[in-house]
C-alpha cells in the first residue's frame, strides 16, 4: 500500500545541514501493524511525519496506492490526509472545551460531513474502544487512557486505511498502555486498518506484525 522511496531530509540549523533521514527505502502492506523502534533522535518521527505527508522529504518520495502524494499541491494533501489517515500522538490533542463526542466528530466536520451521520459514526467508534458511557464527558473529565481512546476514536472517524502513531502509550502506565495496544489490534483486525507505531515500548512493539530499526536516519538490521 505505501512505498518510500530514497527518503532523505535535512535540516539547515545554525548554518550546518543535518540529515535526519537518510536513503529511507520501506515499503508497508496494507492490513500490517509495523513498529518502528529506535533511539531518540534516530529519525523515527521525522517519517512518521513524511508518511503522513505532515512534512516533505528533502528528496524521495511516497507512493501511496501508486500515487505520488508528493506531486499533489497543499490543499490536495490536506484533503488526502483528512480522508485517508489518521493520527494518533503521545499528546492527545484533544480540544478542553468539547465533549469526547464531539472531538471525535471534528475531522468529519472539517469535510463537511452530515451531522446526522456523523454523530452516528462517531458514537459507534466510541463504544468500539469502550467509552460510550464517558462520550459526554470532556477531556479534563477523562483519564489519561481514556482520552487517548477518544484520540483513536477520533483517528478513525474518516474511515483511513492508515492510521500513524507516535509514541502512542507513552504518558500511560503499563496496563492502560498494554489495553490501548490490543484495542488497535482489534481495530487492525476488524476494519483492516494499516497501523504504523513509533514506539520505545519493547513490549508493545513485539507485538506487532513486524519490526523495523531506525538508528542515525537509516533503516538498520535488528
Amino acid at each position: 500500500m505505501i512505498e518510500a522511496v530514497n527518503l532523505t531530509k535535512s535540516f539547515q540549523m545554525a548554518g550546518l545541514e543535518l540529515t535526519v533521514l537518510k536513503s529511507i527505502n520501506l515499503t508497508i502492506a496494507r492490513g500490517e501493524i509495523l513498529a518502528i523502534v529506535g533511539a531518540s533522535g534516530a529519525g523515527k518521527s521525522t517519517l512518521l511525519h513524511i508518511l503522513g505527508t505532515l512534512d516533505r522529504p528533502t528528496s524521495g518520495t511516497v507512493l501511496f496506492d501508486g500515487q505520488d502524494l508528493f506531486q499533489l499541491s497543499d490543499q490536495k494533501q490536506a484533503e488526502f490526509r483528512n480522508r485517508r489517515i489518521g493520527f494518533v500522538f503521545q499528546f492527545h490533542h484533544l480540544l478542553p472545551e468539547f465533549t469526547a463526542l464531539e472531538n471525535v466528530c471534528l475531522p468529519a466536520y472539517i469535510q463537511n460531513r452530515s451531522g446526522s451521520d456523523v454523530h452516528a459514526d462517531a458514537t459507534s467508534l466510541l463504544k468500539d474502544v469502550g467509552l460510550d458511557h464517558r462520550m459526554n464527558h470532556k477531556p479534563g473529565e477523562l483519564s489519561g487512557g481514556e482520552q487517548q481512546r477518544v484520540a483513536v476514536a477520533r483517528a478513525l472517524i474518516q474511515q483511513p486505511n492508515l492510521v500513524l502513531a507516535d509514541e502512542p502509550t507513552g504518558n500511560l502506565d503499563t496496563h492502560t498502555g498494554d489495553a490501548l495496544f490490543t484495542l488497535m489490534r482489534t481495530l487492525n483486525r476488524s476494519r483492516g486498518i494499516t497501523f504504523v507505531i513509533v514506539t520505545h515500548n519493547e513490549k508493545l512493539s513485539a507485538q506487532a506484525d513486524r519490526i523495523i530499526h531506525m538508528e542515525d536516519g537509516r533503516i538498520v538490521p535488528i
